[in-house]
């Protein structure tokens, strides 16, 4: 038997079908949960002179680092459970962010960590990061982005690798 899908454009959901009858419809949905944590490091890279990590971080690479407050969105997408009515259960996701995410890097120096010996901990890299313990950990639910945000003026996003360009 070979299931064919398409969009539902009565439902907005996904139909899902054999060759010759329909089966059901999926309805796709997108969860998003916001966490808080607080962590200091310092922007400086080893392979840069002073002048240029200066020229390039600014402020930032004060020697003694400096610390912000972050709010971390985590979205994961999938069908909506016809027995529950969720994507997933939020007691597994936060579980998760806790255990992984939260306890590894709240009130820390991210400078400090493995993650960031050889690289520059960025609030870009930083995103990646988690982006990857989520990917790697997290099988409940599709991960569609993590979205970090650093102040009120900058926030970043990471969706996961992108493809190679043919």
């Amino acid at each position: 038997m070979t299931l064919l899908s398409g969009p539902d454009s009565a439902t907005g959901g996904e139909k899902l079908r054999t060759e010759n009858r329909e089966l059901t419809t999926v309805f796709i949905a997108h969860l998003t949960r916001r966490y808080r944590f607080s962590a200091s490091h310092r922007l400086h890279s080893a392979d840069m002179s002073a002048d240029e990590n200066q020229a390039t971080y600014g402020k930032c690479n004060n020697p003694h680092g400096h610390g912000h407050n972050y709010t971390l969105e985590v979205t994961v997408s999938g069908p909506v459970d016809q027995k529950t009515g969720m994507v997933c259960n939020l007691v597994d996701l936060d579980g998760f962010v806790e255990r992984e995410v939260l306890s590894r890097y709240h009130l820390e120096n991210l400078n400090t960590l493995q993650e960031f010996t050889q690289l520059v901990p960025t609030t870009e890299n930083l995103s990646i990061e988690i982006y990857e313990i989520l990917q790697r950990g997290f099988q409940k639910a599709h991960l569609e982005r993590v979205k970090l945000e650093e102040t009120m003026m900058n926030s970043f996003e990471y969706t996961g690798a992108a493809e190679p360009k043919r």
